[in-house]
Order: structure tokens, then C-alpha cells, then sequence
């Protein structure tokens, strides 16, 4: 039995870190389509999200048939456990991902304009995060989890600038209320990744230590 879930397991690890690869990608993808206003490469993340989706589902299945047949306990059931909320995470970040796509197809329909706020700082943070969550998960990484709970502010306080930069650009720029309301919406869209890889990195923590880090600083 023991030999039988420990293969199991391993399987599963791989399907997770596919999926973490895919989501990134798409991410970066979703990312360089705002940056170079190119709404193929928007397209091509709106076409990769159901393979993402589809993968969700195969992870949270083979989650599912593990606890059935083999009832993990300890250190294996944290892991399951871990990976159906990791699974989760991953899943709404891929949604998000296509957002910003679905933002960067409006936006390039626009004449540029210049927003006042570098969006290159924040997706660097916001994907960087993603990557060093997906690190920490590879390798078991309690110190890089705890630092990626750690940028998690930084991104809060330039979603709070990109909104009060959005303000002043509609008082003093109401002509470009609809192009600015796509950038609010795509900084709320990396503020809200930077959640869920801050979750992963939680997750991993929880991993390693069987401690519940989450709703309280670290």
C-alpha cells in the first residue's frame, strides 16, 4: 500500500507542477500581450485557458481517487490537502490571466496615452511571485515562501496608486475614462495574482511545518 501511494504521489507532483508551468506561461503571455498591445498574443492565452482548466480538473481528481483508496495521514495528507488548495489558486490565477488578455485586446484597439504609472514594476512583481511560489512548492522552500508572503504589501500599495492615478486621469482626462478603467482593471487583476501566490506560498509552509499561517502576519 505504502509503495502503491508513494508512486502515486509522485505522480500527482508532476501533474502539479505541469500545471504551475502552463498558468505561468500563460501569465507571462497574458503580461507581454498589454506591454506590446498585440491582441494575437492575448488570443493565444484565451485559447491555452481550457487546457489550464482542463488540467485543474485532472489534478483535483487524482486528489480525490488518492484520499479514497488510500486514506494518507500525516505528512501525506498535508500534501493533498495542500495540493487541492494550491489547485485552486492556480485555476483563478489562469482566469486572471485571460482577463488581462481579454484588457490588453481593448487596449490595443486605443491610441496610447500616457497612464502616469509603470505597469512593467508591477507585472515584474506580480509573475516574479508566481515563480518564487512555484519554486518554494519544487523544492520545498519555507524561507522563499516566507519571502514571497513578504512582497505581497508592495503590490497592495501600487494598486492603490494605479487607483489614484485613475482618478486624477478622469478628472483631468474624461475623454479617457474607458482606456483607464482597463488599466485599473488589469492592476486589480495582478493585485489579486499576487493573492493567490501568496496563498501557494502559504500553502507550502503549511506543507513543511502543519502550521496554518494564513489570516496573520509573518
Amino acid at each position: 500500500m505504502a509503495f502503491h501511494l508513494r508512486k502515486e504521489i509522485e505522480f500527482l507532483q508532476k501533474k502539479m507542477l505541469s500545471l504551475c508551468t502552463m498558468v505561468e506561461e500563460n501569465l507571462r503571455r497574458a503580461v507581454r500581450s498589454v506591454a506590446d498591445r498585440n491582441a494575437d498574443e492575448a488570443d493565444l492565452v484565451l485559447q491555452n485557458d481550457r487546457q489550464i482548466d482542463n488540467m485543474e480538473i485532472d489534478v483535483e481528481e487524482e486528489c480525490l481517487k488518492i484520499l479514497a483508496l488510500h486514506q494518507p495521514v500525516a505528512v501525506d495528507l498535508r500534501f493533498i490537502v495542500s495540493v487541492l488548495k494550491m489547485n485552486n489558486d492556480l485555476e483563478r490565477i489562469g482566469d486572471l490571466a485571460v482577463n488581462i488578455a481579454e484588457r490588453a485586446k481593448i487596449i490595443a484597439t486605443h491610441a496610447p496615452i500616457d497612464i502616469g504609472f509603470d505597469f512593467n514594476v508591477m507585472f515584474v512583481k506580480a509573475v516574479n511571485m508566481l515563480n518564487a511560489s512555484i519554486e518554494a512548492l519544487i523544492n520545498l522552500d519555507e524561507e522563499k515562501s516566507h519571502e514571497v508572503c513578504a512582497c505581497d504589501d508592495a503590490i497592495d500599495e501600487l494598486n492603490r496608486r494605479m487607483f489614484e492615478i485613475f482618478k486624477k486621469q478622469v478628472e483631468s482626462q474624461p475623454k479617457n475614462v474607458e482606456l483607464m478603467m482597463q488599466y485599473l482593471s488589469i492592476s486589480r487583476h495582478l493585485e489579486r495574482i499576487a493573492d493567490h501566490a501568496t496563498n501557494i506560498a502559504e500553502d507550502v509552509i503549511y506543507m513543511i511545518e502543519g502550521d496554518i499561517v494564513r489570516h496573520r502576519k509573518i
